[in-house]
């Protein structure tokens, strides 16, 4: 029985569509995050003036808010996806789940 169900599923267009739009979102999201963190990295290893420059009269440098930004990009960018996946992907599951059993 079990065999049967996950063979209607697979050869479901719907479990298709579901299954590619999920993976190119999340590898277009994860190429971006991984160019932000690595970026910041590399601008540690190769800038560090930069980062070590005050940003006014006080005592705060460039490396505070662009770490800061590396941190908010991060919880940001979780909660697109979490968003977009409870409208889009919740409402495709539910058709898929009904169109299968």
């Amino acid at each position: 029985m079990k065999e049967e169900l996950v063979a209607r599923l697979k050869e479901n267009p719907r479990y298709l569509k579901l299954v590619h739009h999920r993976s190119r979102l999340g590898w277009a999201l994860t190429a971006v995050m991984l160019v932000i963190y690595y970026g910041y990295v590399l601008l540690i290893a190769f800038d560090k003036e930069l980062l070590a420059t005050k940003t006014g009269t006080g005592v705060m440098t460039w490396g505070m808010p662009i770490g800061l930004f590396v941190i908010l990009f991060t919880v940001v960018i979780t909660g697109l996806y979490v968003r977009h996946a409870n409208h889009a992907y919740d409402e495709l599951t539910e058709q898929i789940k009904r169109e299968v059993a």
